[in-house]
């Protein structure tokens, strides 16, 4: 079954349980990298889709596969037909930080000024650069691009080009009477779906309510965004995947981040 058939497939399994398709894997993501190297591409923006949304950014092994395959086009080792190499810087940056970061900091001396200018304004909203760091402070001494980065991240660009907040908010309560714990968003009895955010995500509140699951969809119909409002809201030992939880059924989607949510409003009259 070729990849394509294959994660179709998979995708209408996932769409039954009302959550998203998993996010390829190191093999799934090369062979797609092979689909795109042809000269005719076949479903071209289905491809591009899969390669833009669904693939982990930071250090996951697929990661590393796209990285590097964006890497070869800015460098002009690999020649893709639907995928320029000032679009492949862009790319790059909605990669967060890890593998990409090498390849965006190589690109701020690159002969195409264009791509120079690229790399500098998206590494101006990544943190997570590690030892690359380094890197860019050696590199802006004769490199003005550097020398941009460097001074964006001293001026914490990275925070203040973000939206504001807004004014004023209307959402919708999503009540949870009585003292509620990070262990009912994430029962250990589901531990091993922990990593598989939607899935996992199902069994919020599931020992704490009737049809917890249900009720969301059904306030969700009303328009507005939920706000999760509890008497009590505490910690126990699963607080990181109680946070996926609560932000997978109440958040935004994060652009070519697969399967985890941001924002979202949590109301406790104790926390």
């Amino acid at each position: 079954m070729s990849l394509v058939s294959q994660y179709r497939a998979h995708s209408e399994e996932r769409e039954k349980l009302g959550i998203p398709p998993l996010p390829l894997t190191a093999e799934q993501t090369r062979s797609l990298i092979e689909l795109l190297m042809q000269d005719q591409v076949q479903e071209q923006e289905y491809l591009l889709e899969l390669f833009n949304e669904h693939i982990s950014p930071g250090v996951d092994d697929a990661a590393f596969e796209k990285a590097a395959f964006l890497d070869s086009i800015i460098k002009g080792e690999s020649v893709c037909a639907v995928i320029t190499p000032l679009e492949a810087v862009g790319i790059l940056g909605t990669m967060l930080g890890g593998y990409n970061v090498k390849p965006l900091t190589d690109a701020l001396s690159h002969d195409d000024e264009n791509i120079c200018r690229a790399a500098a304004d998206v590494l101006k909203k990544i943190l997570l650069v590690y030892d690359s760091f380094d890197v860019v402070v050696e590199l802006s001494s004769s490199n003005a691009y550097a020398k941009e980065v460097l001074q964006s991240w001293a001026d914490a660009e990275w925070f203040t080009s973000r939206p504001l907040l807004p004014e004023k908010m209307t959402l919708t309560v999503f009540k949870v009477p009585g003292e509620t714990n990070t262990d009912d968003l994430s029962p250990a009895s589901e531990a091993f779906t922990r990593s598989d955010i939607p899935l996992h995500a199902r069994c919020m509140l599931g020992s704490k309510m009737d049809d917890p699951i249900g009720t969301i969809t059904r306030l969700k119909a009303k328009g507005h965004p939920l706000a999760y409002v509890g008497d009590v809201v505490g910690t126990g030992s699963s607080r990181k995947s109680g946070i996926n939880s609560v932000q997978w059924h109440l958040g935004e989607d994060i652009p070519a981040v697969p399967n985890k949510r941001t924002a979202g409003v949590v109301i406790g009259g104790i926390v």
